[in-house]
């Protein structure tokens, strides 16, 4: 499966893509609200990729490409909850809203679903903002939701209407 937007690829993940991803989910910048501590061993991101080839082609969880670079992934590692990471180096550039805006336009055209979430940390200000861009609405919050590395995380929880996404897609 492949999505082009302007700017990226989004594809199906393959054995090919350890070394980039390794680069983001390895980066304590990228991971600082991901749902696990930095990836220390090329092993740990191997099994993880694992896991996300393991979903097979047709799931909607994707490698970003830029330029045929890997720099992150965004989708569906398990529906309707979105997710995605990107490597800093490229934060700020819209890149994560094009991939993130092409992974649920994705979903809505392909599946018979009504709405999607999203769990955000609330100390992510740049993730939020990216949610409600895309037209996500905070439904709640939640203490404690996470424990990473030993350190629990609370949790702003986001939903998408299929319907909201039509009337407030970016243009």
């Amino acid at each position: 499966m492949e999505i082009r937007t302007p700017r990226l690829t989004l594809r199906s993940a393959g054995p090919d893509d350890l070394e980039g991803m390794h680069a983001v989910l390895s980066d304590p910048r990228a991971t600082l609200w991901w749902s696990t501590p930095p990836h220390e061993t090329l092993e740990q991101t191997a099994a993880w990729l694992d896991g996300m080839i393991a979903n097979g082609p047709d799931h909607p969880d994707f490698v970003i490409e830029l330029d045929g670079r890997v720099i992150g992934k965004a989708g569906f590692w398990r529906l309707p909850d979105v997710g995605y990471i990107l490597h800093p180096d490229l934060w700020g550039q819209g890149l994560a809203a094009e991939a993130v805006g092409a992974a649920i336009d994705h979903v809505f055209a392909t599946r018979d679903i009504e709405s999607l979430t999203a769990d955000v940390d609330p100390e992510n200000a740049a993730s939020i903002r990216l949610l409600e861009r895309l037209g996500f609405v905070r439904t709640g919050f939640g203490e404690r939701t996470w424990n990473v590395g030993g350190v629990w995380k609370d949790s702003v929880f986001y939903a998408l209407s299929r319907s909201d996404r039509k009337t407030k897609a970016p243009a």
